[in-house]
């Protein structure tokens, strides 16, 4: 197999020159008079002011102190800011989950009339947003195979404003080649959208790969721990400002100010996890493969993956999701999912403990069946989010449960 890269992260330099790691633990940090040493928990709705004319000028956008909580509080712009320096953007907004940031990210930007185009390979709820909810205001979309760089530009119409994708994607780990998406978008005058979550913001940068706006459920690695929910969506200044800003204020998909804390502390530990998780799933990884039981182990770090080369090329790892098929199909699917004592059936990802998802039967479970075909998603195939227990005690969890099939 080809062997993890150490995440770049560690050892970049964010733009106040400290390693990446270190910003993770001390970045955008808001002390108040009282100089506590952990982040401060601001849970107040809203905010006084020392004048009318202070009060008038906050409005106007001429000050830039607080308002109310819907627009911005300074445990979220703490999280925000946070976030910003380990992803290299520009700004950053918090949103209340991470469905609300891929929502907001599209629809802040179109109308009625516009045109986007998609990955097929997208979470279901993802999916649900581009087939069917933006239809319903006037916005058409476009399904195309994402590995296949012509459906990209073979989809391209005068009106399309947005591409979107996730790579690698839920829950076959495709692997998509972001920056040359990214060029035939910017050709038809479009934005890309990546939802990154698989990856994690440690070990691919989009934005770096020529994508425009990155988007994150929190709920997910950033958080780690199964504890809240968030989202975040970071991109240009311009971009947050013109389009995201303002909507986001009208509308109201805001992260609470507790979650924002706990998604800080969560940070703190981000490196150490991720450098867990992807060493244990690259592991796990090559035992399924060598499985009789197991028909086909997709990783993006192994050298078997379908998109290995451009794997090594826009990632610093394999990844810390596993992927695999189970030959016996649904029934197989079942009874070994039904026989693991240490993983846990959830349709969570991203947490210290080590899930286990049946597709077919949960996340994508509204796509028809000739659309999970198409995809890959059948009825043997599971996809497990490795978390930080002992390897070796996963590994045998694993076995004694395929013996079981």
């Amino acid at each position: 197999m080809t062997p993890p890269k150490k995440a770049r992260k560690a050892t970049e330099r964010s733009v106040r020159g400290y390693a990446l790691d270190t910003e993770l633990v001390q970045g955008g940090i808001l002390r108040s008079q009282f100089g506590e040493t952990s982040e401060a928990l601001f849970l107040n709705s809203g905010y006084v002011y020392d004048t009318a004319e202070q009060a008038e000028a906050r409005f106007k956008g001429e000050d830039d102190g607080f308002i109310y909580s819907r627009y911005a509080n300074p445990t979220l712009a703490m999280f925000e800011k946070r976030m910003c320096l380990m992803e290299g953007a520009e700004a950053a907004r918090a949103t209340a989950t991470g469905m609300a940031a891929v929502t907001a990210a599209l629809t802040c930007q179109l109308e009625a009339g516009d045109h986007v185009i998609a990955a097929k390979a997208l979470f279901g709820s993802c999916r649900y947003v581009v087939e069917t909810l933006l239809p319903r205001f006037g916005m058409s979309s476009t399904l195309v195979d994402g590995a296949d760089l012509d459906q990209w530009r073979q989809a391209v119409r005068p009106e399309t404003k947005a591409f979107f994708l996730e790579s690698p994607t839920n829950p076959t780990l495709e692997i998509i080649d972001i920056a040359a998406v990214a060029e035939i978008a910017h050709e038809a005058g479009a934005r890309l959208i990546v939802d990154n979550v698989f990856a994690t913001p440690l070990h691919q940068r989009p934005l770096e790969l020529g994508a425009d706006i990155t988007v994150y459920s929190a709920t997910k690695h950033i958080d780690g721990q199964g504890r809240c929910l968030g989202g975040v969506v970071l991109s240009s200044e311009k971009f947050i400002m013109d389009y995201l800003h303002n909507f986001m204020r009208q509308t109201g998909p805001s992260m609470s100010p507790f979650n924002a804390w706990v998604l800080l502390k969560g940070l703190e530990t981000l490196a150490l996890r991720v450098e867990r998780h992807c060493a244990s799933a690259a592991r796990i990884a090559d035992h399924l493969a060598g499985k009789s039981q197991v028909a086909r182990t997709l990783y993006p770090g192994r050298a078997d993956h379908p998109q290995a080369a451009l794997a090594v090329r826009q990632m610093a790892s394999g990844g810390p999701m596993v992927a695999f098929e189970l030959a016996g199909g649904k029934p197989a699917a079942f009874k070994f999912s039904n026989a693991l004592k240490l993983i846990r059936i959830s349709n969570n990802l991203g947490d210290t403990k080590s899930l286990i998802t049946h597709p077919a039967t949960t996340t994508h479970q509204r796509l028809t069946e000739e659309a999970r075909q198409e995809l890959g998603i059948t009825g043997g195939l599971l996809r497990l989010s490795v978390g930080l227990e002992a390897v070796e005690d996963l590994v045998a969890d694993i076995d004694a449960a395929l013996d079981r099939v």
